[in-house]
């Protein structure tokens, strides 16, 4: 199977191809904006590099967050417009999964103001995430008995490391043949943005 595998959630825009289980060549490129320009022509140019183009694909996968608002809505919306088209599948990973190990366990990712988005993956099943302090985390993991992982290359920079974990994921999802959900971002906060407080203008003569 070929399997093309990009992530936006954070400041790079990186893009993974997997032929089977091999990984054939990932990337990421360093950027804070322009992900939506950027996107296309790089998935672009890796496929070329391999040696293929859009009509040798048979999956995609896509980093679905946490992370940016913008970035998530850019690869999300890129990956069900490809699989729409193509005719194919696409499974969406979140960071949590990619990061995530087979045992019990919890994911600490860095979230703005120091904080960390948590979730825990136990015998019964994944609890919701959350947004917590790094102290909250820590205690959270130590009370319910589980590793917690706080992967340093998720502070970074470059994304390739993520990407080829969200392939990698895709993969084994892929092959359960269970069916599976259109990719949809993972928002653990409401928006930064809010609507504004001001009272609506009056409309003369109503």
């Amino acid at each position: 199977m070929i399997l093309l595998a990009f992530d936006t959630s954070g400041p790079f825009c990186a893009g993974a191809l997997f032929g089977g289980s091999k990984l054939l060549e990932a990337g990421s490129e360093d950027m804070q904006r322009g992900q939506a320009e950027r996107l296309m022509p790089m998935l672009e140019e890796l496929l070329s590099r391999q040696g293929h183009d859009w009509s040798t694909l048979e999956a995609l996968a896509v980093g679905t967050g946490p992370g940016n608002f913008t970035g998530l809505r850019v690869a999300v919306s890129a990956a069900r417009g490809l699989a729409l088209a193509r005719g194919i599948p696409a499974v969406g990973v979140s960071a949590f999964e990619a990061w995530r190990e087979d045992a019990p366990c919890a994911v600490a990712l860095p979230a703005p103001r120091g904080d960390a988005y948590f979730q825990s993956f136990t015998a019964s099943g994944p609890d919701a995430p959350r947004q917590l302090t790094q102290t909250e985390a820590s205690a959270e993991a130590a009370l319910r008995g589980l590793p917690l992982i706080t992967p340093e290359t998720a502070l970074k920079r470059d994304g390739t490391p993520l990407v080829a974990r969200v392939g990698r994921v895709a993969l084994a999802k892929l092959a359960t043949g269970a069916p599976l959900p259109r990719p949809a971002p993972l928002y653990v906060r409401a928006a930064d943005a809010a609507p504004s407080r001001d009272a609506p203008p009056r409309i003369l003569g109503q």
